[in-house]
């Protein structure tokens, strides 16, 4: 028996095995596609209910197979399983062509939607008959035969190009190590740094220690050794990923899905891959995007000049810097912060204890917005590290299952993010309740320390816990609208608000305690943590603005003229560059947010919901951070309603206004 075919509620992780996952797919599409002819067989009018509702519901149970699968693709992969998921991703992305193409279905739903007006729908069912609609209009359903044809073929070609990407960038992360045998050559790493890199080195088997490319491991590098040529070899490795030259090279894969993403848009009747994804986006268009990440590089430009002079000017009295290179920028940002600020990453790390911190977001959600997490032991998970939990309201309901995911293992991606096993959504009278994960990659405990967080490590498990809050507290009818399915430049409003928690003395309490004496944070640091949170923010912004005109260059145009991707990315980067360039570099084959995830014509998003969050916790700081009436607002009209209405009118009904970039600025102390 295939358990993937059994009717399940949390997954079956213990009795999956790979070979059960292509023969589900299979048999979960041939089941879907059934479902499809039902409604398209059906002797009856098309309606709400036997059309849009009819194919909202249908496939689930390829859903639940999808998100199992793709979710171990990323948190616990192998070879076979990337094989598998190389077999199956063009299968899947005919599968989605079939029904997006299929005319007799597009038939009943655009009589459905020609009826719109006098169906008296909800606000909800509207919201949900025009996805449908567009999904259809927008994925080709209008094409001519021909045209559906190379639509089939360019869909099958970027799945597994998207794939392959990742496959790629994870490679290279995995395979690169700094081999070190001279002590001296970690100078200036703190103990527990030097005691993390010791246990991998003895965990592979070597002497000395081991640096790699996961976060927890080469960051700590760049900020705190002193030798220079080291942090040059390891920046070097960690910005030529998948530039190489080699089998794990990137740069085709980039032209390739630049390419083909522009032909699929002209097909559409689109003028580029951003005018067709912005359609249904916040910001509408790319100029709109433009306007926006210029109108703040013109505010952070100045601001971070200084702030890299001032920089340049430190090292060169420190250290005789003639200039300052990138494997310097976190060292000696480190170096002047410290001196600033006398605040240090390692003085503050003993006050966040991983645990702490995972008590301490669930104390913030408690008083924000009622409710409890239960670590359970019988939900089943697929590695031994993974913490599993039962949420409840303080009233008892039962709310979701949260899984937490938290330290870098060889078939982990790196980064930070949240996913979801099951989406929450209301059938046959239930409300069928949300299976949500955080995964991330923290510092490991060591034999003479628990995993201790640095500030920036606590800020990313507040952002992931926001996403899963977005996703926990769903409260909508369809899944397809329900928790973090919305427009993804309002995604990250949820995950960039939920941050502002750090820097407050009151939420601070309720979790910084020093993990050997259970001292709370002294005040002076949670004062210094509140000061050095705009340090060097030009700089931060104008990194963050790169970005996002990267992703534009690659989206908001006809790449084909491009035939150079280090180029190509020059070009883009040079109204905002500080340092001086280094030709072995290359972030494009390593972007995996545009080339594999799901950011592409999206990366200013992060920029714009920061806008969006600055605004929403201006509320809160105004009103008092855990007053109820805000969270409550901010609950039912922002975190429970996922996708079903406009984001704008949503915000505006928390609000009561829409954003000011003002708020972003101020907090920022970019006004002038």
């Amino acid at each position: 028996m295939n358990p993937l075919l059994s009717l399940f509620d949390t997954a079956p992780f213990s009795q999956i095995k790979n070979e059960h996952f292509k023969p589900a797919f299979l048999q979960a599409m041939e089941e879907a596609r059934a479902e499809i002819d039902r409604i398209t067989e059906n002797a009856e009018a098309p309606s709400f209910a036997n059309t849009i509702e009819a194919l909202e519901f249908s496939g689930q149970q390829l859903d639940r197979i999808s998100s199992i699968f793709f979710n171990l693709n990323s948190a616990e992969t192998n070879e076979e399983i990337q094989k598998i998921a190389q077999e199956i991703s063009p299968l899947l992305s005919e599968f989605s062509n079939d029904i997006t193409l299929n005319e007799a279905l597009f038939k009943r739903i655009k009589t459905v939607y020609g009826q719109r007006d006098s169906l008296d729908l909800t606000v909800e069912q509207q919201t949900l008959l025009d996805k449908k609609y567009k999904s259809f209009s927008r994925n080709g359903a209008n094409l001519s035969d021909d045209k559906k044809k190379r639509l089939r073929e360019i869909d099958a070609e970027l799945s597994q190009l998207k794939l392959k990407f990742g496959e790629n960038v994870l490679a290279e992360t995995n395979t690169y190590e700094m081999h070190l045998t001279d002590e001296n050559d970690l100078d200036g790493l703190p103990e527990g740094e030097k005691e993390a890199a010791a246990q991998l080195a003895q965990s592979k088997g070597k002497e000395g220690w081991l640096v790699t490319l996961d976060y927890p491991s080469y960051i700590p590098f760049m900020k705190y050794a002193k030798n220079r040529e080291l942090r040059k070899t390891l920046a070097l490795a960690f910005g030529s990923k998948a530039f190489h030259g080699d089998e794990h090279d990137n740069q085709e894969n980039v032209l390739k899905i630049a390419q083909l993403r522009y032909e699929r848009a002209n097909l559409l009747g689109y003028k580029t891959h951003a005018h067709f994804v912005l359609e249904e986006r916040m910001a509408e268009t790319p100029e709109k995007v433009h306007e926006f990440l210029n109108e703040l590089l013109v505010k952070a430009k100045p601001a971070a000049e200084k702030e890299f002079t001032e920089l340049e000017t430190f090292a060169k009295e420190l250290d005789a810097i003639d200039r300052l290179e990138k494997w310097d920028g976190s060292y000696y940002s480190e170096k002047l912060k410290q001196k600033r600020f006398n605040l240090d990453d390692e003085k503050l790390k003993p006050y966040f204890k991983l645990e702490n911190v995972i008590d301490g977001v669930f104390k913030v959600a408690e008083k924000l917005f009622d409710l409890k997490f239960q670590e359970v032991s019988d939900i089943e998970k697929y590695h031994d590290e993974v913490k599993t939990y039962k949420v409840y309201d303080t009233s008892g309901n039962f709310i979701s299952i949260f899984y937490a995911d938290f330290h870098p293992r060889k078939g982990k991606r790196g980064g930070a993010w949240m996913t979801s096993y099951k989406p929450q959504y209301r059938l046959n009278g239930e409300n069928v309740r949300p299976h949500i994960s955080n995964v991330c990659n923290f510092t490991r405990s060591t034999p003479s320390k628990p995993s201790l967080l640095t500030f920036n490590e606590v800020t990313t498990l507040f952002h992931e816990f926001g996403h899963g809050l977005h996703g926990m507290l769903a409260d909508t009818t369809y899944p397809s609208l329900s928790g973090t399915s919305v427009f993804w430049d309002f995604v990250e409003l949820p995950s960039q608000v939920m941050e502002n928690w750090c820097y407050e003395k009151e939420a601070l309490e309720l979790f910084a305690k020093h993990y050997e004496t259970g001292e709370v944070i002294p005040m002076e640091l949670v004062q210094k943590i509140k000061e050095s949170a705009t340090f060097q923010e030009g700089m931060q912004t104008l990194r963050q603005l790169s970005f996002g005109l990267l992703d534009m260059s690659w989206h908001g145009v006809d790449p084909s003229g491009i035939t150079d991707v280090k180029q190509h990315e020059s070009e883009a980067f040079k109204d905002t560059n500080l340092y001086p360039d280094t030709p072995e570099t290359c972030m494009s084959t390593a972007f995996s947010h545009i080339f594999q995830g799901g950011y592409s014509s999206g990366y200013y998003s992060y920029k714009w919901a920061e806008v969006l969050d600055a605004d929403a916790f201006a509320l809160f700081k105004e009103k008092g951070i855990f007053n109820k009436e805000i969270a409550t607002k901010f609950k039912d009209n922002v975190l429970s309603k996922g996708g079903t209405e406009s984001p704008m009118v949503l915000y505006k009904r928390f609000r009561g206004a829409e954003p000011k970039v003002e708020a972003l600025l101020e907090r920022a102390g970019l006004l002038e």
